[in-house]
């Protein structure tokens, strides 16, 4: 995994949750408790989170703050979910989004 922001000029030091699993794509992987589900793929090198509807392009996070919706992903099968800002729980299920679904074009 990589490294993670300890402490931010601004927000101070982050406290790390306990570590859990959850699949990304049926792949098992690791994060924290706690993080967003978009640190803890960032962390495990994955930047692609969804692909447009209608040009089927790649996107990842950008704001990451929960204004825009280009980090949405499939969690346990609810669509939409903005990864950004939804703390990571152990066994989540997390798709990439194709559209409006986790099913490829």
């Amino acid at each position: 995994m990589a490294d993670r922001i300890i402490e931010h000029p601004i927000l101070g030091k982050t406290e790390k949750g306990k570590k859990v699993t959850f699949t990304f794509d049926g792949k098992e992987m690791e994060g924290y408790e706690g993080e967003p589900i978009s640190v803890a793929l960032k962390a495990a090198g994955v930047m692609k989170h969804r692909y447009t509807k209608k040009e089927h392009k790649p996107r990842g996070i950008f704001c990451a703050i929960g204004r825009c919706t280009d980090c949405v992903m499939v969690v346990d099968g609810k669509p939409n979910v903005r990864t950004c800002v939804t703390p990571l729980k152990e066994g989540m299920k997390v798709q990439t989004q194709y559209g409006v679904s986790a099913e490829p074009f």
